[in-house]
């Protein structure tokens, strides 16, 4: 009987050993990631993208591919459709038109594979089927907490009496300009700030040179005003350069953006940009990521997940001088 139980243990500590022994040399599991980009010639974007290749590089097992839509719906659609046929783990997808993002979904839906929205919110965002997840920051808050602080900053300047303000719009297929041009519509419309008046609202689709030449056209008006609020840095970049080349005083104009990138961040450093909002662009990228590979393993995501935007003036800009 004592013979028995020494083997019976003998056994028990062998098939122990083999346990460890198999879980140490198994390899992990990979997970591949199919990544498809509106665009990779856009600033901001691209500090998203690097957000989630940096992340993806400081782990094990995980691989992602990502390609360049070239702000073509067709194109980003292929994507997807070519990111399923190849097997991916989980699918990320920053729109080209946010509101052709139902054809995408069902895509992902009918392949069973994982899909995560990033920075730009889908048409179909409260209909999101189980699987799928949108990682961004609040709308609400980017275009209301630009025009607000415009607001104070003129009347701060003595324009409470009246002033006049150009909205420069971004691609209007996108939700996120139509959403900062309401933001500052509605922050206009607000007793404190009814005082100033919007000649003209145009997109610049989100382009620098495209806000410097609409911005040139309507100095060509002669049409005097004390502000310009952009949906986002990239176009009042631009339409900054158009007024320091017509010789404007940049210290008698309130100049806002969105986003916080290190041109805008140096822009504001020369006094010609006064406000613009930060938006975690390394945070949404590895937010997606992040939500993509849990969404893979079968773990449960909330289908909207919120990173903070946060107001930059002159005054607290040297947090952000790292960041986007």
């Amino acid at each position: 009987m004592k013979k028995n139980l020494t083997k019976l243990a003998l056994i028990k500590k062998s098939l122990a050993t083999f346990a460890l022994v198999t879980m140490l040399t198994t390899p992990v599991l990979a997970q591949t990631v199919g990544v498809s980009m509106a665009a990779f010639d856009d600033n901001f974007l691209t500090v998203l993208r690097n957000g989630m290749v940096k992340m993806a590089e400081g782990m094990n097992g995980v691989k992602i591919q990502v390609e360049d839509a070239q702000n073509d719906v067709a194109k980003q659609l292929d994507q997807i459709n070519n990111f399923v046929a190849s097997g991916v783990d989980a699918i990320i997808v920053n729109a080209v038109d946010t509101s052709a993002t139902q054809a995408m979904s069902n895509a992902a839906k009918n392949a069973g594979v994982p899909l995560v929205y990033v920075n730009r919110e889908p048409i179909n965002v409260n209909t999101l089927p189980d699987g799928q997840a949108f990682v961004a920051s609040n709308e609400i808050e980017s275009g209301t907490l630009e025009a607000f602080e415009v607001c104070k900053m003129l009347r701060a300047m003595g324009k409470a009496g009246g002033a006049k303000a150009y909205v420069i719009m971004g691609d209007l297929s996108n939700q996120a300009a139509v959403q900062r041009t309401k933001d500052i519509e509605d922050v206009v419309s607000m007793d404190m700030c009814k005082f100033i008046k919007i000649i003209d609202k145009q997109t610049s689709m989100w382009s620098r040179d495209k806000a410097q030449d609409l911005m040139t056209n309507w100095l060509s008006s002669g049409e005097s005003f004390d502000a310009v609020i952009a949906n986002n840095d990239e176009s009042a970049i631009g339409a900054i350069q158009a007024m320091k080349a017509a010789g404007l005083d940049m210290e008698k104009i309130v100049v806002g953006g969105v986003d916080a990138t290190q041109d805008a961040l140096v822009a504001m450093q020369a006094g010609d940009l006064d406000v613009t909002v930060f938006q975690d662009a390394a945070g949404q990228g590895a937010g997606s990521l992040n939500a993509a590979l849990k969404l893979a393993k079968g773990e449960k995501v909330d289908k909207k997940v919120y990173i903070p935007f946060i107001l930059v003036t002159p005054a607290n800009m040297s947090q952000f001088l790292s960041k986007n």
